[in-house]
C-alpha cells in the first residue's frame, strides 16, 4: 500500500496545508476513501532554507530532513512531499539525494519545482512569461529562474526592493506569515497582493507562489486577472497521482 509522507517543520503550516490540500484533491464519498498520509513536523531540528542558502548559516537543512524521511519511511511512507520550495535549491536537494542514497531508503521524493513548471506546461500552455514570489533564498539562487528557462518559458522576478519586501512579509517576526500565520496579517497579505501587481506590470501572464508561506497566504486561483499557481496544491496533486492517481480530483 502506497502512503505519502509529509516532511513538516519547515514551515509547521506548511505541513499542514499540504495535508488539506491533498485531501481536497482527493476524490472521496467516506473517510475510508481518504489516501494514508504520514506528517512529521520537527521545526526544530531542521535549519532555515533561506539562512544556509545566504551564508547565514553553515548547518545544511538536507541532513536533518534526511532523518525526517528516514522516521517515514520507517512507518510505511513511500512517496515523500517536502512543502518547502527552498529545500529545493540544488545546494540542499542534491545532498537531501545523496542521503538517501545512503541511507537505501525506498522512497520516492516528489520535486515540487519540477511539478509546478510541468503542471504550468500541461494546463496553460499558452502561457510564457511566468513571474515569481518567493524568499530572497529562492530568489538569490535562481530556483524557479533556472528552471524555468531551461523549459522555454520567460521567468519575470520582483525588483530587489520588492523582493526584500516580500521576505520581510514572510520572515518578519511581528508581521511576517512564519510568525503570524492564523491569522496571517493585513500587512502581509498586502505586501504579497503589491508583489503580484509588479509582476503583472512587468509582464508577468501567470505567477507562481513559490514560497509555502505564500500559497498558504494566497489562497486564490487568480489575482488581477492573473492565475496563481499555488506550489502546495500542485505538489498535493503530483502526491496523489503518484499513488492513487484514480482518486485525483480533475483541474478545475
Amino acid at each position: 500500500m502506497n502512503t505519502i509522507g509529509v516532511v513538516g517543520g519547515i514551515g509547521p503550516y506548511a505541513g499542514l496545508d499540504l495535508c488539506d490540500k491533498i485531501m481536497k484533491e482527493t476524490l472521496v464519498k467516506s473517510d475510508q476513501d481518504h489516501l494514508p498520509i504520514a506528517l512529521l513536523s520537527l521545526p526544530e531540528k531542521i535549519e532555515d532554507r533561506s539562512r544556509f542558502l545566504l551564508g547565514q548559516s553553515n548547518i545544511n537543512p538536507a541532513f536533518a530532513v534526511s532523518e525526517v524521511i528516514h522516521k517515514l519511511s520507517r512507518i510505511g511512507a513511500t512517496h515523500i512531499g517536502i512543502p518547502c520550495n527552498t529545500m529545493h535549491a540544488p545546494e540542499i536537494f542534491n545532498i537531501l539525494t545523496e542521503q538517501i542514497e545512503i541511507k537505501e531508503l525506498n522512497v520516492k521524493v516528489v520535486n515540487m519545482i519540477d511539478e509546478v513548471i510541468s503542471y504550468i506546461n500541461t494546463n496553460h500552455g499558452s502561457i510564457n512569461k511566468i513571474g515569481i514570489l518567493s524568499t530572497t533564498g529562492t530568489f538569490q539562487k535562481r530556483i524557479y529562474y533556472n528552471a524555468l528557462i531551461e523549459k522555454g518559458y520567460m521567468p519575470v522576478r520582483p525588483s530587489d526592493v520588492i523582493q526584500e519586501e516580500i521576505h520581510e512579509a514572510i520572515y518578519n517576526e511581528k508581521t511576517g506569515i512564519k510568525s503570524k500565520s492564523s491569522p496571517i496579517t493585513k500587512r502581509a497579505k498586502n505586501t504579497l497582493v503589491n508583489g503580484v501587481r509588479y509582476l503583472k506590470e512587468n509582464g508577468a501572464e501567470g505567477i507562481i507562489l513559490g514560497c509555502t508561506e505564500i500559497a498558504y497566504a494566497m489562497p486564490y486561483k487568480k489575482l488581477n486577472d492573473l492565475p496563481l499557481f499555488n506550489s502546495t496544491q500542485i505538489l498535493a496533486r503530483a502526491l496523489i497521482n503518484y499513488t492513487y492517481p484514480a482518486k485525483l480530483k480533475p483541474v478545475d
